[in-house]
């Protein structure tokens, strides 16, 4: 995969290279051939060679002789040139601001050297052209004008450009492949990286990469971020995996032991019905009853948790006034034998504060509230409750107690339903009235907020 990446980005830098590269040489091959088609390369022996071959338009003849009319003598002086014309035996027939040393008699071979090789000065150019009859040496007297006879073959030219083309495509590849290869590891490296972690994180191993900087520096933080997420969800899953085993440990005992009861009971009875008296038969009625009732309300709890976890729960909404609900609700647990020694305050800072709530729920979720903190600690605990007004008009309803608290390490934990508590010391306890509490108050779109300190006591607050 690796390997596969990085040849996959070579061929592409290549692609793109040579394709260019063709479509550079095409284009420089076109406008190369428009230029020596129109003769004009915009240089300056260019614009020279035509006003050697266009001079003729300035030539008059006068008594059998050439004559430069005014205006092509003022062009010879704008380009600093002269003209000589030669008859047919190379003498001169006339001149026009010659220098004085320039001959005035030529053999044929000196007039060819003359266009030749220009041999009259370093900075004069002499071009031949003909006028009226009569043959003429215009020199120009400008050293940035220049003119070369070549001599070629044809065959070897071609020769010659296919071995330059070879070798020109041959360095060009070599220069491709090694800027490709070296561009394309520099920058695949970082996706290898990418893959690497990606298949760690397929195997549930969670490392954190190195970031490095450049294009790629968003897509490792965010790689980071989702490992982190995942590893801490690894952790939390394996927690509650733990948590559920123990809770299913401590559930099927809590549900075998009525069980066994019953059983025992029920056997009892069937096999010695006719020697029990009417009140022993009552009383192991009672007993198989009660157990019954507890394992309902055990299959209750989990149903409820459930629902309420996956929102299939329909809430039967009506309005409350919240002061006189838990006004009625202490008082409820005062007139409660079992709670009835124990100590319950209540306190409201408001009058009334109205909302629309499912009562029954609401009523279950603070009892199972208060019910912890008054089965969970000593019988002297002080457990008050209080209604005022919270942060953003919010209806405040906070239970604490100046019992044991909580240590830290079960604080983040209370409320999972799955959890039960390393200071419970009570036998009936199934981990779920918390996280039912929790769950009842989300349902009613309120927050729940618990803070405890150990030997101190604990304050839930619930913000409706």
């Amino acid at each position: 995969m690796k390997w596969k990446l990085t040849l996959r980005f070579l061929r592409s830098v290549m692609t793109i290279v040579v394709i260019v590269g063709i479509v550079n040489a095409i284009l420089f091959l076109s406008l190369f051939v428009i230029k020596v088609s129109n003769n004009n390369f915009g240089t300056e022996e260019a614009s020279a060679e035509t006003f050697s071959r266009t001079f003729s338009q300035y030539v008059e003849l006068q008594a059998g002789k050439p004559v430069v009319n005014e205006e092509g003598l003022k062009k010879l002086q704008e380009m600093s040139a002269w003209v000589q014309f030669l008859n047919d035996q190379g003498e001169q027939a006339a001149a026009f601001y010659t220098p004085e040393e320039l001959k005035t008699e030529y053999s044929p071979i000196e007039i060819v050297q003359m266009y030749k090789y220009k041999e009259l000065d370093a900075r004069t150019t002499v071009f031949v052209s003909e006028a009226q009859n009569f043959s003429y040496f215009l020199g120009i007297n400008n050293p940035k004008i220049g003119r070369y006879v070549m001599t070629y073959d044809y065959a070897k030219i071609f020769k010659d450009v296919n071995v330059f083309l070879f070798i020109f495509l041959i360095v060009d590849v070599l220069i491709v492949i090694l800027i490709g290869f070296l561009f394309g590891k520099k920058l695949t490296a970082p996706l290898h990286t990418l893959i690497e972690g990606i298949q760690q994180l397929r195997q549930r191993r969670f490392k954190k990469m190195p970031t490095p900087k450049g294009v790629y520096e968003d897509v490792f933080r965010n790689m980071n971020e989702l490992s982190e997420k995942l590893d801490r969800h690894e952790e939390e899953r394996k927690r509650l995996d733990q948590m559920r085993e123990e809770w299913i440990s401590n559930v099927s005992h809590d549900m075998k032991t009525p069980l066994a009861s019953i059983q025992g009971y029920a056997e009892f009875i069937n096999d010695s019905a006719t020697d029990l008296t009417a009140q022993e038969l009552q009383e192991y009625t009672s007993i198989i009853k009660s157990k019954s009732m507890y394992m309902k309300d055990l299959l209750d709890d989990l149903n409820l948790t459930t629902r309420l976890r996956n929102h299939q729960l329909s809430l039967q909404f009506e309005e409350v006034n919240l002061v006189q609900f838990l006004r009625e609700m202490t008082i409820e647990l005062l007139n409660d034998p079992t709670f009835g020694e124990r100590k319950i305050e209540f306190e409201a800072n408001v009058v009334k504060a109205v909302h629309k709530v499912d009562k029954k729920l609401l009523k279950r979720a603070i009892l199972n509230l208060i019910y912890n903190a008054l089965v969970h600690n000593d019988e002297n605990v002080v457990v008050k409750i209080r209604v005022d007004i919270g942060p953003e008009s919010h209806t405040r309803i906070s239970i604490s107690d100046n019992g044991h608290g909580i240590p830290a390490k079960d604080l983040e934990q209370i409320f999972e339903r799955y959890y039960r508590g390393t200071n419970t010391t009570s036998k009936h306890g199934t981990g779920l009235g918390m996280a039912i509490a929790r769950d009842i108050i989300w349902a009613h779109e309120g927050k729940l907020d618990m803070t405890s300190i150990e030997n101190t006591g604990t304050t839930i607050t619930i913000l409706l």
